[in-house]
């Protein structure tokens, strides 16, 4: 069984239903989706602020490049164009494979440019931590170490008080 966290993240549009719009495509592969939380643009702070969110998923069949291939299809599914210029630019869907798991539950390890595994700035980003110990409280990240000590000791410690809790908004699949 092939499982993969993913980071989901909106700023653009309606942001709450672009979230939904990528659990809705992922579909039955949805296993666990976290809290929803506000968050401060990263690495370009000329945009509006974020929606964030992360799902467990898993597929008997899926391969690492699966994970990939559908993260690109609910990012197409949100009307999601990609500007060159501004890497960490505003989006109406951004969905980031941040670590997958083999049928051995060995994590699997990737340095292709396309689908670098696990997600190389994970360990930096408190928006992706924070939700992520939702789903996942004793959770690890491959090659970094537990999540809570990455949020509250690692690099993303200074940016974990700007990572608002919306328990207002909820994502629920569409289907």
């Amino acid at each position: 069984m092939s499982r993969a966290v993913l980071s989901l993240g909106s700023n653009l549009g309606d942001r709450l239903a672009h979230l939904r719009t990528a659990v809705a495509t992922l579909g039955d592969a949805v296993l666990l989706v976290s809290g929803v939380y506000e968050t401060p643009p990263w690495g370009d702070e000329d945009q509006p602020a974020y929606l964030n969110a992360v799902l467990l998923a898993a597929d008997p069949t899926a391969t690492a490049r699966d994970w990939l291939d559908r993260a690109h299809a609910a990012e197409r599914a949100a009307g999601r164009t990609r500007d060159p210029a501004r890497r960490y630019g505003p989006r109406t869907l951004d969905v980031d494979v941040v670590a997958v798991w083999g049928d051995d539950d060995e994590p699997v390890l990737s340095t292709d440019p396309e689908l670098t595994l696990p997600h190389p700035r994970a360990h930096l980003r408190a928006f992706v931590l924070r939700p992520w110990i939702d789903i996942q409280p004793y959770g690890r990240l491959p090659g970094h170490g537990w999540l809570t000590d990455l949020l509250n000791t690692g690099p993303a410690a200074g940016d974990a008080l700007a990572v608002r809790p919306r328990p207002d908004l909820a994502i629920e699949s569409t289907t």
